[in-house]
């Protein structure tokens, strides 16, 4: 059998953007191959002094428990609440008045929490839930719009020792029943709507019709942000803010000391097939690892104010917006609605008008930015932002540029994070003092032994594609999927057992450099007669193109080819697609990929099918072409 062959690469991504002077010079981390060689030679050593810089109630015996590998246990003896450090310790210092959230809603209201704010709505709230029954280790559901009340209820849930099952806002009754029914909750807290892009959202009729379908609701609590009529059952539901003007609502709640092993949340994720995974995080190594990454990786200061432009309702949200912000101290911005609404520039607005410091989004809210061109962002002074971010999906080369340049004014480093629900934090990224190739995420973060392999685990030679593996443990890992530890075996550690490697579910390269590309899901890589190319790849030669905003590639059967590339693009505002263009489009791939990259065909849409979180999903396009079943729709994007 021939072996596999690899495309050419676009050359322009050679191109090397070194950080400027001043961020290295005021850089917490200055250098990284030391600090690396030595937090992978002694990794329990490693993080048990990023350990001591959090507050224990009581502190371990064992860093790592690897007895029962891959179940492994972090911290094991400590006593610990993510909430003794995300509020509680800040209460004790000058951090009690400063600012912990400003919140601004699409309407255009606002609202804005101390550190002392912020403690007293979730003790009220917690005291609410605990005289509602609430237990210690019990899931409370959390299904709401991204207000400060989101927050809250994550906090309030942590502090009194019950796990929160937080269901993104935008989801069906299908997803929300279902996810209710797999975690066994008895409380749902909700609200009437919320706002996207001028409309009201009708999240409690949503929980009202999954509440029929999932028997075991027994309280709803109902924050009232629209204003707009919802059936309320009588003994059932609750208006929040009823309840937090009762007595019951104390201002004073104690927080409960977990063990650091104890359950902090699930939150579901789904695959390609299947039932949606409710993967578990737990109190202790989440909050050391989450709050390292953020600190280390957008070297957080203390008048920073932080913009993580993600949801709540995933995993971004909880580490990036929730716990590590808070932990760390930060200021943290949330903001309800879509990034253009009512004009392309409410995001820039934001950034002037609070004085934004770092921003943190996703590669698809970029590229649809774009689209509007640079006068919008050019009205408007960034001179704030000191770091950039993205997360989610790869990010191309051009959208990079275009980020850097024209939002971060070629001043503001980019810290391109790989990871995922099932890791709690970043893995693959660069620091503010790294040199950047856009499209790379650079290196491992401390701790993380990372390889690129073939099936049968042997490393693949320098810049070829493989399967992104890593080689150790690590504190934010999941711990397991709720109810089905056998299918946490399955899918993350079967492939590579005999080593005792987890299986990421991507493909990567590492070049001459030692930089990481991730090229995609792993079913997201088209083989063309021989050829290996990541759809990707070819999205981002598609969007190098001066008309193309967004592309999505897949590869479907062909006699000869054994696969061609079809492919789907959005272009520019103004701009209509036509035959002339797709021939220019496929030819514009050619040259940056080479011939066997062009695509077989090209159709132009307004938009592509994404999950809620932004990730464009090619199963659903591939499926559609072929006319097949388009499997799980639940994360489906309306």
């Amino acid at each position: 059998m021939a072996p596999t062959k690899k495309a050419e690469k676009p050359a322009e991504i050679k191109a090397i953007y070194n950080p400027p002077e001043h961020i290295i010079k005021n850089a917490t981390v200055r250098e990284y191959d030391k600090l690396y060689r030595r937090s992978i030679e002694d990794r329990e050593g490693f993080w048990a002094e990023q350990a001591e810089l959090l507050d224990w109630y009581q502190k371990w015996d064992q860093v790592l428990d690897d007895s029962q590998a891959p179940f492994y246990r972090w911290f094991t003896g400590a006593k610990t609440n993510i909430i003794q450090n995300a509020i509680d310790r800040h209460l004790k210092t000058a951090r009690r008045n400063k600012l912990a959230i400003i919140w601004e809603g699409e309407p255009g209201d606002t609202r804005t929490f101390s550190y002392h704010a912020l403690n007293r709505e979730v003790s009220k709230l917690a005291n609410v839930l605990l005289n509602m029954g609430v237990k210690r280790g019990e899931i409370v559901t959390i299904y709401m719009p991204q207000i400060p009340e989101l927050a809250f209820a994550m906090l309030a849930c942590a502090k009194i020792g019950a796990a929160h099952s937080v269901v993104y806002g935008g989801f069906s009754v299908e997803a929300l029943a279902g996810r209710i029914t797999d975690a066994q909750s008895r409380v749902l807290i909700t609200a009437d709507g919320g706002y996207r892009r001028g409309r009201a959202t009708k999240l409690k009729e949503i929980a009202n019709e999954a509440m029929q379908r999932a028997a075991t609701i027994e309280v709803c609590i109902t924050v009232k942000r629209t204003g707009e009529e919802v059936y309320m059952e009588n003994d059932r539901d609750f208006w929040y803010h009823d309840l937090m003007s009762m007595p019951i609502a104390g201002h004073k709640c104690e927080t409960v000391p977990m063990d650091s092993e104890e359950m902090l949340f699930i939150l579901y994720t789904s695959g390609t097939t299947g039932q949606p995974k409710g993967l578990v995080h737990t109190h202790g190594g989440y909050a050391v690892y989450t709050a390292t990454t953020h600190r280390m990786v957008f070297d957080i200061k203390e008048e920073d104010r932080w913009w993580c432009a993600a949801d709540p309702g995933w995993i971004t949200g909880h580490s990036y917006i929730v716990y590590a912000p808070l932990i760390n101290g930060a200021t943290v911005i949330m903001y309800e609605g879509a990034p253009n609404h009512p004009y392309p520039n409410r995001w820039w607005q934001m950034v002037e008008k609070y004085g934004i410091n770092i921003l943190y989004t996703s590669p698809t809210a970029i590229r649809g930015l774009m689209r509007f061109g640079r006068a919008w962002p050019d009205r408007h002074d960034l001179s704030s932002l000191r770091l950039l971010g993205t997360v989610g999906e790869t990010i191309n080369p051009e959208a990079w540029r275009w980020y850097h340049e024209v939002i971060g004014r070629g001043n503001c480093p980019i810290m391109d994070t790989w990871w995922q629900t099932e890791t709690g934090g970043f893995m693959i990224t660069p620091l503010p003092i790294t040199a950047l190739k856009p499209g790379s995420v650079t290196f491992p973060f401390f701790g993380i032994e990372i390889g690129v392999v073939d099936e049968q685990g042997q490393e693949v030679a320098t810049g070829a594609d493989g399967n992104l593996v890593i080689k150790a443990p690590w504190p934010g890992m999941a711990r397991t999927i709720h109810g089905d530890p056998d299918r946490f075996l399955e899918t993350y550690w079967k492939d590579y057992k005999k080593q005792g490697w987890y299986k990421a579910g991507d493909a990567a390269r590492i070049d001459e450099d030692g930089y990481v590309w991730i090229i995609g899901r792993t079913d997201d890589v088209i083989k063309v007669a021989g050829y290996r190319l990541g759809s990707a790849e070819v999205e981002s030669a598609l969007a190098s193109h001066e008309a193309v905003t967004e592309a999505a590639a897949i590869g479907l059967p062909h006699e000869i080819k054994g696969h061609a590339i079809h492919a789907f693009v959005i272009l520019r505002a103004g701009l209509s697609g036509s035959s002339q263009l797709e021939s220019e489009l496929k030819e514009h791939v050619g040259r940056e990929m080479g011939p066997i990259a062009k695509p077989e065909s090209i159709e132009f849409v307004d938009m592509l099918p994404k999950t809620r979180s932004g990730k464009i999903m090619r199963r659903v396009l591939k499926a559609r072409a072929l006319g097949e079943d388009e499997g799980d729709l639940t994360t489906l994007e309306e």
